[in-house]
């Protein structure tokens, strides 16, 4: 990737966010600036055609959206995208628990981050279902000689470690067809990345993980969830309905086309019928000539109300399922471009019980003069959040990869050092020891012929 930026800034690598949804497909391209926060360089929009709930349909369509986006990023960030993080959801996504144990060899030394590497490698031979295949591997907590509940292990001392992980899997065909959409598309995928997984790097704070948190993203084709408690991930479910299923109702419901059906959900439309007017009224066209069709807000707000409600429910069934319903002192943060339905907190909160609020992914963007002013105030909307959150995700990947890289000359010269405690001196140690000792005699001799 080539852009020109400035010397205080050249030390912060710049990473692209590919979100491939069912109603758009986002590319974000930015970098990590000096107060931490992230600096979105570019962002390019292209409408989706080829994604049905959050999976690949068609391949050609898809490969074209993504090309559209990325060249209208490429022009307004003015850098050469060839690798992105890619997001993935839809209704084959599933996850589960499993556990994995290591009795180390190497008692001299703590424990290290290849020891906890292999035991995730020894969660990637795991007997997966026929045609399902790992995309995520998370370890929840450890045990270190039956010692439970630690966090992180490494630097502690012990023979025994133990560890729970979250496993999340996929269709192994959904899967190749995004990488094969993104090949296509003259990109290289550098991860793979759960997309609630994203949009809690977003819109959810450290505070909010540790006290118990819902993630629920609203999408066009699917419904995201991800459950947060002591600042660990427990529960992931995909709900196969999203915003479309709305729109498809209220044009079946209202009998209009689905454009109109999509600008009465995002103008008019409500979560909460009780909070409309009776005497409301929208005058929607009529085809070539025919009489103007006209709806009531209310009953506007009824059809999406009911659709609302199941989804709210599948979402409350997938709480209950965790065993973490009486533990999430945070409540539901809601995101995604349903969260813009208006009174859908106070729907959230009247079915499920629980505390919630909009996420907005505002909070991690720094302010960019470079940017268009009608761009930067648009990712502030919650429809962006995966789209930023695939791009933190991105950057923090990166940069655990060069500290990795920093650390590794260290850990092998702490070995070589170990290893020649052991084995005493190498063989360069030893030809100098022989050659000391020659010069010692010849010294020894000489003094004896004198």
């Amino acid at each position: 990737m080539e852009k020109s930026i400035s010397t205080s800034a050249r030390s912060f690598p710049i990473v692209v966010g590919l979100d491939i949804g069912t109603t758009k497909i986002c590319v974000t391209v930015g970098r990590r600036c000096n107060q931490g926060k992230i600096e979105i360089l570019g962002i390019g929009k292209a409408d989706s055609t080829g994604v049905t709930r959050g999976v690949v349909s068609n391949i050609q369509k898809t490969v074209q959206s993504i090309v559209q986006a990325v060249e209208l990023a490429t022009s307004q960030s003015n850098v050469d995208i060839k690798i992105a993080n890619v997001g993935i959801a839809g209704q084959h996504i599933k996850s589960l628990q499993h556990r994995g144990i290591l009795t180390r060899k190497e008692l001299h030394t703590e424990i290290q981050r290849k020891d906890i590497d292999k035991l995730v490698e020894d969660m990637h031979k795991l007997l997966m279902p026929p045609g399902e295949e790992i995309i995520h591997i998370l370890p929840q907590e450890f045990t270190v000689d039956n010692e439970p509940g630690i966090k992180d292990p490494i630097g502690m001392a012990g023979v025994r470690l133990e560890a729970n992980f979250h496993i999340i899997s996929g269709h192994v065909s959904a899967v190749k067809n995004i990488l094969k959409c993104v090949n296509q598309a003259g990109l290289e995928t550098q991860e793979l990345i759960l997309e609630p997984l994203a949009s809690s790097e977003a819109v959810l704070s450290d505070e909010e993980k540790e006290a118990g948190v819902v993630l629920v993203d609203i999408g066009g084709g699917t419904t995201d969830i991800a459950i947060f408690h002591e600042g660990i991930i427990r529960h992931t479910a995909v709900i196969p309905f999203g915003g479309n299923s709305v729109t498809e109702d209220i044009r079946e419901g209202c009998s209009v086309m689905r454009h109109q059906a999509e600008l009465l959900k995002t103008r008019f439309g409500s979560a909460l019928a009780a909070e409309n007017k009776d005497n409301e009224i929208i005058c929607v066209p009529g085809l070539r000539g025919r009489e103007p069709k006209e709806i009531s807000v209310k009953n506007l707000a009824y059809v999406i109300q009911a659709r609302m409600e199941e989804i709210i429910e599948h979402v409350y069934y997938e709480i209950k399922s965790s065993g973490y319903e009486k533990k999430l002192i945070a409540g539901i943060v809601i995101t995604g471009g349903g969260a813009q339905l208006k009174h859908l907190p106070q729907l959230v909160e009247y079915v499920t019980g629980l505390d919630s609020r909009i996420g907005y992914p505002n909070e991690h963007i720094a302010k960019n003069e470079v940017l268009p002013k009608n761009s930067y105030d648009e990712l502030k909307s919650p429809m962006y959040a995966t789209s930023i959150g695939l791009l933190i995700k991105g950057i923090q990947k990166t940069e655990e990869m060069e500290q990795k890289s920093k650390q590794i000359p260290v850990a092998i010269e702490k070995e070589r050092a170990i290893d020649r405690s052991k084995k005493g001196f190498g063989l360069f140690d030893k030809l100098l020891q022989t050659g000391a000792k020659f010069i010692k005699d010849d010294i020894k001799d000489e003094d004896y012929i004198r």
